[in-house]
């Protein structure tokens, strides 16, 4: 079996390659028969630490997320209902040094406009990830346990109907619920959207 770290190095050339044909493929089926998508949304960017000392990973996290709406979610009115129709979100951030960690997330998301372009979005979840869990001496956090809680908030432009831009933080960390050390995962970037 293949160390996940082992491909680190051309992780990010395959991984932005399969984010390109991923996302040209939902979009030719969007334009076919946008009625019959699964998917809601389609984003993919990059992120960096934003954690400091033992907390720093280096390099560039690229990733790419996709939105589920099978609640309805763009279609909730009133604050209550958007609260018990969230979008549902799955998506991976590959690492492009050995201090970074790739994770593998899903979760719940929600929206609201602030006006008819601007919107900013709370999520949580939780995130697999192949980082360090105890202190080995190695650079990078150290996060005790496989499974942590993740949550990100986003603010964003719709560009018009379909593109978007957000700028996003995210945290991941175990609660303290884990054996071990709870360094953390914080990151913040920039995500390209496209909305089915």
């Amino acid at each position: 079996m293949r160390d996940f770290r082992s491909v680190a190095g051309r992780g990010p050339f395959i991984f932005i390659a399969a984010a390109l044909t991923l996302s040209s493929a939902l979009i030719g089926n969007s334009q076919a028969g946008a009625a019959e998508s699964v998917f809601d949304e389609l984003r993919f960017g990059a992120t960096t630490s934003i954690g400091d000392g033992s907390n720093q990973e280096d390099g560039v996290f690229p990733s790419v997320t996709v939105f589920f709406d099978p609640l309805g979610a763009g279609s909730a009115n009133g604050l209550a209902e958007k609260i018990l129709r969230p979008r549902i979100h799955a998506g991976a951030s590959v690492a492009t040094s050995s201090s970074g960690a790739s994770e593998i997330y899903a979760g719940l998301s929600w929206d609201a406009d602030i006006t008819e372009r601007f919107f900013i979005e709370l999520g949580t979840g939780a995130t697999v990830h192949d980082g360090d869990l105890d202190d080995d001496g190695s650079d990078g956090p150290k996060l005790g346990c496989r499974l942590l809680f993740r949550e990100y908030a986003a603010a964003g432009y719709r560009f018009d109907d379909h593109w978007n831009l957000s700028a996003t933080v995210e945290h991941a960390s175990n609660a303290n619920l884990c054996d071990g050390p709870n360094d953390g995962l914080t990151r913040a970037g920039l995500m390209l959207g496209y909305t089915f």
